[in-house]
């Protein structure tokens, strides 16, 4: 097969012609990424960046990890990709088995599926099916996926479409508190305040019968706002009462990026349904959930995923969780993760633009306003920041519920070094956007 080497821009307009209007493209002229290593990538025309994106927190030891390629070329090697669930798969059942040990949950039960949107419609289905009940509590700001059921519990007006769902949904107060009246309390008020706002809710605002609360410990898509601590406790406490199930979606908080293996384990709570994706497979597609075994099997009927769990992904999570626990990785994002948010708030600390940095390990985000008028969001201007980042060889993603964020998620074995140097270059992009 002869490789096609036609150049980006005409790259763009073949995409623009075959592919939805509504899939986005970052850039005004996109690129296109053709190899990478470690924590650096490169583009169609040559050009390097450092990565502060990792394809949405998917690429989690960034690129090129020998450990990785080689799991996944000796399952390649055996010539089996897929068999389906319909047959047993060693790799399947020993991931599942780290997994459930990993999650904490008693008595664990994993499905595998493969994205993170397919794992939350599997915990929605299990948790309706398990309640009889089609109302799902979820936070404001929160972004869960992209299909009917996920959408319709996404909290972020951006995302939601017309807002048609197959659920009932109510929402309740999210990790922000930087807007309006609750602007001014303490954490501990405001979670006084969540608490009481939940059972109200419960008790007043639901037919009686709730299937679940489904939260993410750091809402990524509103731009890396992470819960208040003691918030997701204070929640649970008012679930248990009511024996509502809590589901808590790690799919861009799971495998160490947050400081800990798991975003939940901050607030040292233990959920009934976790979903996880993205980090994973560092780039294979996988998703899941993950259990207690009354609700996992729940359902009346037979089920399946053709894809979730073949050989070839398992091989790669394996690798990929092996990697982390081998480098200790969670506790290297803690690390690098505090380093690189006090640099960017050192070198972002006399921008009149930059509202806040924020953001737990190595999921962060900083937030652009209008000068002088902070609750007055700058959309304009973190578009600005993401195309000069570029210029300056960084790549970062975007993000916040009024697109005034821009995202930071590198992978975690981003050296110290490179985020000393990634925040020099955000730092420099962002009197870019401002001078120009």
């Amino acid at each position: 097969m002869v490789r096609d080497d036609a150049g980006a821009d005409d790259l763009f307009r073949r995409h623009q012609a075959v592919l939805p209007a509504w899939m986005p493209l970052y850039y005004e002229l996109p690129m296109e990424i053709v190899a990478g290593a470690g924590c650096v990538v490169t583009d169609g025309e040559g050009t390097e960046y450092l990565d502060f994106y990792s394809g949405i927190a998917t690429n989690i030891l960034g690129y090129g990890v020998r450990e990785v390629r080689e799991a996944v070329q000796r399952q390649l090697c055996t010539g089996i990709v897929h068999t389906s669930t319909f047959y047993l798969i060693r790799a399947q059942v020993e991931v599942a088995e780290r997994i459930g040990r990993l999650s904490g949950i008693p008595d664990p039960v994993v499905f595998f599926t493969c994205s993170g949107t397919e794992a939350v419609e599997t915990a929605l289905l299990l948790a309706t099916q398990y309640r009889d009940s089609h109302q799902i509590i979820s936070l404001r700001y929160a972004y869960h996926g992209r299909s009917f059921g996920a959408l319709g519990v996404t909290g972020d007006r951006m995302w939601q479409g017309r807002g048609l769902s197959p659920l009932r949904v109510a929402h309740v107060r999210g990790g922000g508190r930087r807007r309006g009246e609750l602007g001014s309390l303490d954490d501990t008020a405001y979670v006084r305040v969540c608490a009481e706002e939940l059972e109200e809710t419960i008790t007043t605002s639901t037919p009686g019968r709730t299937a679940a609360m489904i939260v993410e410990p750091v809402q990524g898509v509103a731009g890396a706002v992470p819960l208040v601590p003691g918030q997701l406790g204070a929640y649970k406490e008012v679930l248990d009462r009511h024996d509502v199930p809590l589901i808590v979606d790690e799919v861009q908080t799971g495998w160490g990026r947050t400081g800990q293996f798991w975003g939940h384990q901050w607030h040292e709570v233990t959920p009934d349904l976790m979903v996880f994706a993205k980090g994973g497979g560092n780039g294979l597609s996988m998703g899941g959930v993950v259990g207690r075994r009354e609700i996992m099997s729940c359902l009346p009927v037979p089920s399946l995923s053709s894809f979730g769990g073949n050989p070839l992904a398992m091989a790669a999570v394996r690798a990929t969780i092996d990697y982390i626990e081998t480098h200790a990785l969670p506790a290297h994002a803690a690390r690098v993760g505090d380093l690189l948010i006090e640099e960017l708030r050192r070198n972002l600390a006399n921008e009149p633009w930059v509202r806040e940095v924020r953001g737990a390990g190595l999921l962060m985000a900083v937030e652009y306003a209008q000068p002088g008028s902070p609750a007055q969001p700058a959309p304009q201007m973190a578009e600005a920041v993401q195309e000069a980042c570029r210029r300056r060889g960084l790549l970062v993603g975007l993000g916040g519920t009024f697109h005034d964020c821009a995202r930071i998620m590198p992978p975690l074995t981003l050296s110290a070094e490179q985020a000393r140097e990634g925040a020099r270059r955000v730092a420099a992009a962002t009197k870019d956007a401002r001078e120009n």
